[in-house]
């Protein structure tokens, strides 16, 4: 009995990494976005959740204002939305503008002209993917789940059956123009982030959040 119930979570979690290393897709570099010419292979240990960069030095600490240019929903045929409905774009879309302009806000003086010491934001979501309905939650209250899950934890990866969020980041001199810097990245929950398993979006607006506080503590 002991070794049957061993067998079915070891099978569960053997099913998990087969469906996720199918599903799980790397993020590109963009070729619809402006930055697309400047961006590189990101050669740093977070190359997995920001596979492609452009970061020459900058002093930021000469910045303090901002603009947040209104998000975009990338329309190349390079997107990674997959089936997901544009109404769930437009609410992912959404919530990037307001979480960014809330994690910023404490940094910079937002701003909507071009000025002295003034930075603009421009973000572009460029591909998502919703948590799986049930499964997403399941796996976190079944052992085969929990040891696949553990796995991806410790490698720094996506969860089972749970969504992420993909998109690009430009960062200009708004007065000049130029681009001071730029990269793609996919931000997801960890693993055991029970939270971010129920709703379909809950994952992604959760990669959201993160993403944010990682641009916040980039401009330190």
């Amino acid at each position: 009995m002991v070794k049957s119930v061993k067998a079915r979570h070891l099978l569960i979690a053997a099913i998990c990494t087969a469906l996720i290393g199918c599903s799980s897709v790397p993020p590109v570099a963009y070729s619809g976005i402006p930055s697309s010419t400047y961006l590189r292979p990101n050669t740093q240990d977070d190359s997995t959740r920001v596979p492609y960069r452009f970061a020459p030095q900058t002093d930021w600490q000469k910045y303090t204002r901002l603009i947040i240019d209104p998000v975009t929903v990338y329309q190349g045929a390079d997107n990674q939305f997959g089936d997901m409905h544009d109404e769930d774009k437009a609410v992912l879309a959404s919530y990037m503008q307001s979480k960014f302009a809330e994690k910023l806000r404490g940094r910079f003086q937002l701003a909507n002209e071009a000025g002295p010491n003034t930075l603009r934001l421009k973000l572009v979501l460029t591909g998502a993917k919703t948590n799986t309905p049930v499964l997403s939650a399941f796996t976190h209250f079944d052992i085969g789940g929990n040891l696949y899950n553990g796995v991806q934890a410790v490698r720094g990866r996506e969860g089972a059956f749970m969504g992420s969020v993909i998109y690009a980041v430009e960062i200009y001199d708004a007065s000049s123009n130029r681009l001071l810097s730029a990269y793609v990245t996919k931000q997801y929950p960890n693993p055991f982030n029970l939270g971010a398993s129920f709703s379909s979006l809950s994952a992604s607006k959760t990669g959201i959040d993160k993403g944010a506080d990682a641009l916040v503590a980039q401009f330190k």
